[in-house]
C-alpha cells in the first residue's frame, strides 16, 4: 500500500548515527490524517486518495468543506490533498480512515512536496544565476543585465515575439516544488515525526505532502525493496 500524509516543515537540524556520523536532517510533523474521499476509475475515472490534515474551527469553514468531511464522520480539516493511486490500491482506504507515520515504517525513501520561499521580483542575475556583462572599458551600469534578448524571437526562431520560456527577470520562488528520493532517517509514531535526510522545500511551520518515492534509481530501489521485506 502507497504511503502518504500531509504535514509540516519542523525544521532543520542533525542526526548523529551509531557510527559517529553526522547527517542534516529536516524534521517533519505528518499527520495523523483522515481519509474524506477515495475515487475509483469506476466512479471517477481514476483511482485516488484524498486525505485531510489540521483542525479548524466549525465556524469558520465554509459549508461545502462542512458536508464534506462530515460524509467521513470527521469535523472539517484545515488542509486536504488529493494523491494519486494505482486502481487496486484504492480499495483498501475507507472514509474516516485514520493514517499516521506508522505507514513509512518500511518506506527507505519518500519525495516531499511544498511551496518554495517567495522572493519576491528578481533579476536575471539571481534568478538563473547569469553571469552579467563585463567589468570593463565601456559597460556602464549594464554589469548585472542580462543582455540581448532579441536573439530568441518566437518558437520558430523569428517573429515580433520572445521565445516562449526566455529566461528574464520576474518573479522568484514561491512555486510548487518537489525534493525526490530523500532517506528517511528516523519514523516517531508516538509525536507524529518523520526525519528525513537533506532539505525540504518552503519555509519552517510551512506545509508539506510526503508520500513515498515514486521513483528510483537501482541502487536505491534495491534499498527499498530490501527495506519492505
Amino acid at each position: 500500500m502507497t504511503a502518504f500524509l500531509i504535514g509540516r516543515k519542523v525544521g532543520m537540524t542533525r542526526y548523529f548515527t551509531e557510527d559517529g556520523r553526522n547527517i542534516p536532517v529536516t524534521v517533519i510533523q505528518a499527520g495523523p490524517c483522515t481519509v474524506t474521499q477515495v475515487k475509483t476509475a469506476e466512479t471517477d475515472g481514476y483511482a485516488a486518495v484524498q486525505v485531510g490534515w489540521g483542525d479548524m474551527k466549525v465556524r469558520r469553514a465554509p459549508m461545502p468543506k462542512i458536508g464534506h468531511d462530515h460524509k467521513a464522520g470527521v469535523a472539517p480539516r484545515a488542509e486536504h490533498r488529493e494523491f494519486r493511486v494505482a486502481d487496486d490500491e484504492a480499495s483498501p482506504f475507507e472514509l474516516g480512515q485514520t493514517i499516521d507515520v506508522s505507514a513509512f515504517g518500511s518506506v527507505a525513501f519518500v519525495d516531499v512536496i511544498g511551496t518554495s520561499k517567495g522572493k519576491g521580483f528578481q533579476g536575471g542575475m539571481k534568478r538563473h544565476n547569469f553571469k552579467g556583462q563585463i567589468a570593463s572599458h565601456g559597460v556602464e551600469r549594464k554589469h548585472r543585465s542580462p543582455g540581448s534578448i532579441g536573439g530568441h524571437a518566437a518558437n520558430l526562431g523569428t517573429g515580433p515575439k520572445l521565445k516562449k520560456g526566455k529566461r528574464m527577470a520576474g518573479q522568484m520562488g514561491n512555486e510548487r516544488v518537489t525534493v525526490r528520493s530523500l532517506d528517511v532517517v528516523s519514523v516517531d509514531p508516538e509525536r507524529h515525526l518523520i526525519v528525513v535526510k537533506g532539505p525540504v522545500p518552503g519555509p519552517n511551520d510551512g506545509v508539506v505532502l510526503v508520500r513515498e518515492a515514486s521513483r528510483l534509481y537501482k541502487p536505491k530501489a534495491k534499498i527499498a525493496k530490501e527495506k519492505a521485506s
